[in-house]
């Protein structure tokens, strides 16, 4: 006996359902305890064994890129606005508004931001585009007189990726108490703020990634 080709496949149909409760409980508990979350506890609230989750997500990194590839694709529109801003200055602090906006509410999101997470698709040309932005709207809003001759892209990327960190518990303390700290922050970046020679220099890209490796969770699998 053989079966229909126009009968749809349970199987299937069953596989598809339990790849959605798989990315809705990955979500809730990355949310909660960031990206070194137990599997085991993402399977347990999917209500699957730990075969079905390898089975459709053979790595950790192939999970998180499912779940954040939206909340990813929404930080480069944002990007893309901050850009379009005719003042530099203004189009960056919206942008770092929305962006650690994100980071307040999203421990997973936080540590996907700030740190460096081998083997997300979309996170590679979400950094690659935060950079951009970051390179563009630094010699622009220096260009227009706005922001200190001496900050380069990485100072402003590797102090971001340190207050970015300590944002989740600054949110659990008090909500939006975070904002203080990046309005504070970001105050030193103005023209007007003290010109005089920094203490030594500032990183390189290479060195900027080690610090970014240094700053992520510990290993996952």
């Amino acid at each position: 006996m053989t079966v229909s080709a126009g009968r749809p496949q349970p199987v299937r149909r069953d596989a598809r359902r339990n790849r959605e409760l798989l990315v809705t409980a990955a979500r809730e508990v990355f949310s909660e305890q960031g990206l070194a979350a137990p599997l085991d506890e993402i399977a347990r609230r999917a209500g699957v064994g730990n075969a079905t989750l390898y089975r459709h997500f053979s790595t950790r990194a192939d999970l998180v890129d499912e779940v954040f590839h939206g909340a990813l694709a929404a930080t480069v529109t944002a990007g893309e606005q901050a850009r379009d801003a005719e003042d530099a200055w203004t189009g960056l602090v919206g942008y770092l508004g929305t962006v650690f906006a994100g980071l307040a509410a999203d421990r997973g999101a936080n540590d996907l931001m700030t740190t460096d997470i081998e083997g997300v698709r979309a996170l590679d040309a979400v950094h690659a585009h935060n950079r951009e932005t970051m390179d563009l709207l630094i010699r622009r809003a220096q260009h227009q007189g706005t922001m200190r001759s001496d900050v380069t892209t990485e100072d402003l990327l590797v102090m971001l990726a340190a207050l970015g960190r300590a944002v989740p518990a600054l949110a659990a303390a008090v909500p939006d108490v975070w904002r203080r700290y990046l309005a504070l922050f970001l105050d030193g970046l103005r023209t007007g703020a003290r010109e005089g020679a920094l203490p030594a220099s500032a990183l390189t890209p290479a060195e900027l990634a080690d610090v970014l490796r240094e700053l992520g969770p510990h290993r996952t699998r």
